[in-house]
């Protein structure tokens, strides 16, 4: 080829290259998505905080980054099968929200990025090895219910003097329900407080839960942790208002819903910090270099109206230390 024709090709073929590079468009990386239960107002509540800590790291849905959404409808059984789903729709990092689901995570995938929302010990679960240091593909956040039910029970026999037994609302379909049993009698023991174990797996059980713990005068009920039960916050609450039952729970929906009181983490800001760890994942850091997010703050919420419809008296001492006082 002469020199002339040389330079021709060489000035064609570079004034292609603009276009050709422009053809060729970044690739949006996909989150999974993973929830136990179903798209209500608690799960829109988390997945907004969760959206925040995404755009916080600079990454915003239908812009830089598609989140592929699975929600099981209370269905646990489905969770593998939706699990292999996202993987299948190459997900680059898997959101998992409640032990159940970052259990099918675990199971499904040894390499994908996984970052959970748990309530019980991850190390315990098997989850990890290390809270400071994650092996594996797998971190998170976890809210620590299970050191917390020691101080609930106290906080509702400070709310109710009289209380001797106290109802313990369970989903036994959750794998951490015999680590909860334990839990919980565990908690109870430094206490004169006798136990009585219902259980509830679906929506339908609520009623006749309540209405056993009523026929067996119960003095008050504690709600275990439970995406279930997250997913009905509001029926549960209006429920522990409706029948004469003191009833604690694990969060703040379930109060403002017309339940007597919560003690918990605030979840908003702990699934904003996991909207975080999924965005610095696809930014490139390594899962092994973000410890397992542990709470710092706790909220006690308490519904005045609630308790003076059972006719209780709240202490002036939790009204002094709630922080906040639904009227």
């Amino acid at each position: 080829m002469r020199r002339r024709d040389f330079i021709k090709v060489f000035v064609g073929s570079a004034a292609a290259w603009p276009f050709a590079a422009g053809a060729q468009q970044p690739v949006t990386p996909v989150i999974g998505f993973l929830y136990p239960g179903s798209a209500t107002s608690a799960a829109t509540d988390q997945l907004k905080a969760f959206l925040n800590g995404l755009n916080e790291v600079g990454y915003v849905e239908g812009r830089n980054v598609t989140i592929d959404y699975r929600w099981a409808e209370d269905r646990y059984d489905r969770l593998p099968e939706l699990l292999a789903e996202l993987i299948r729709g190459q997900a680059k990092v898997i959101y998992a929200v409640a032990l159940p689901a970052a259990l099918a995570a675990m199971a499904a995938t040894k390499t994908t990025p996984v970052v959970f929302f748990i309530g019980g010990d991850p190390v315990a679960a098997g989850l990890v090895s290390s809270l400071n240091r994650p092996l594996g593909n797998m971190t998170g956040v976890t809210v620590f219910s299970e050191t917390l039910l020691a101080k609930r029970l106290e906080l509702l026999k400070q709310l109710v003097p009289t209380v001797s037994t106290v109802a313990v609302l369970m989903n036994p379909k959750n794998p951490n329900a015999e680590s909860r049993v334990s839990e919980v009698q565990k908690a109870a023991s430094h206490t004169e407080l006798r136990l009585q174990f219902l259980n509830a797996s679906t929506g339908s059980d609520f009623s006749s839960a309540f209405a056993t713990a009523v026929q067996q005068r119960v003095g008050g009920m504690l709600v275990v942790d439970d995406p279930l039960f997250s997913n009905h916050s509001e029926e549960l609450g209006m429920m522990s208002a409706r029948y004469p039952i003191p009833t604690i729970h694990f969060r703040r929906d379930f109060v403002v819903a017309g339940g007597l009181i919560s003690y918990a983490t605030r979840y908003a800001d702990m699934t904003h910090q996991a909207g975080i760890y999924v965005g610095r994942i696809l930014k490139g850091e390594k899962v092994a270099d973000l410890p397992v997010v542990q709470p710092t703050k706790f909220e006690l919420v308490i519904n005045l109206k609630t308790a003076k419809t059972l006719g209780l008296t709240v202490p002036q001492s939790l009204l002094v230390a709630a922080d906040e006082v639904i009227e």
